[in-house]
């Protein structure tokens, strides 16, 4: 049986990840207190009906019984059932808008005196350890339901296999690097479309853009170096096991230099039959 322990900030996108696995064949149960997750994986083990994949949420609801997760892990093991960790995460600012856009309440907003803040502190700082032993995590802080949904998707899928999840992604510094980026490169060192005025409103999915961008030397040459270095690392990812790997490429706004770049990676690496391969721009419409 194939486990998956869904985790993460409330309010983060939990439910998302849910319908994403559903739709990839997971039997799915939400709130699970840890205390009960070898009691319940071993009935389903035991069950007339076979349960091949299996996704359990357990998270900062279960109270302090949460705290006591990595004993119930161990006993997971013990049991002979093996599993996998999905962590999905936002950024307090992002989650505090969330909880006043749906007026939710936050399942810790009682035990600090109604403070958000404070609640969602105090939640991460309880799930610092969990976090650190997921085999995924992405977080959601940028992208909408949809968008969510499909990278959970992506990261899943061959996640069983010898293949690495690849997701080459441009963005744009002023708006934040992505926290869920492995690798993040900064190519605001080039000359700049922005400032050429016929090609300032277009992108570098754009011909003329592209042109522009791959025409200087430097740029050449660092996208040698670019090529050279992922070269060297995905063997060793592979070998480690890794299931995923984000490169991000940053430039000023996310609309030309670093579209450019992360539309060349997925190009180099797209003959590669050891990778499941993703790109995407996350500010090019801003």
């Amino acid at each position: 049986m194939e486990l998956l322990i869904i985790t993460g900030m409330s309010g983060a996108g939990k439910s998302v990840v849910v319908d994403a696995v559903e739709d990839l064949g997971y039997f799915c149960i939400d709130n699970l207190p840890p205390k009960l997750l070898p009691t319940f994986t071993q009935l389903l083990g035991r069950s007339s009906q076979p349960y091949s994949k299996v996704a359990i949420v357990s998270d900062i609801r279960s109270g302090r019984d949460f705290e006591s997760i990595f004993d119930y892990l161990k006993e997971l093991k013990n049991n002979g059932y093996s599993y996998k960790i999905f962590f999905i995460d936002a950024n307090d600012t992002v989650l505090v808008r969330r909880y006043k856009e749906t007026r939710r309440i936050h399942p810790m907003l009682n035990d600090y005196d109604g403070s958000l803040s404070e609640s969602i502190a105090k939640e991460r700082e309880k799930l610092s350890g969990i976090r650190g032993i997921a085999d995924y995590y992405i977080d959601s802080s940028n992208f909408s339901a949809s968008e969510c949904k499909a990278r959970v998707i992506q990261m899943l899928t061959g996640s069983t296999g010898t293949k690495l999840n690849v997701h080459c992604m441009s963005f744009g510094f002023k708006y934040g690097a992505p926290s869920d980026c492995d690798l993040v490169f900064d190519v605001r060192c080039l000359p700049n479309p922005f400032y050429v005025p016929e090609l300032k409103e277009h992108t570098g999915l754009e011909a003329p853009v592209r042109d522009y961008v791959m025409q200087f030397s430097e740029t050449q040459e660092l996208l040698r170096k670019f090529y050279d270095l992922i070269d060297f690392l995905l063997p060793l990812y592979i070998k480690e096991g890794k299931s995923q790997l984000v490169i991000g490429f940053g430039c000023t706004g996310g609309r030309h230099r670093s579209v450019c770049f992360a539309e060349n990676m997925y190009n180099y690496l797209s003959d590669n039959d050891k990778l499941n391969l993703t790109v995407a721009h996350r500010d090019i419409k801003k």
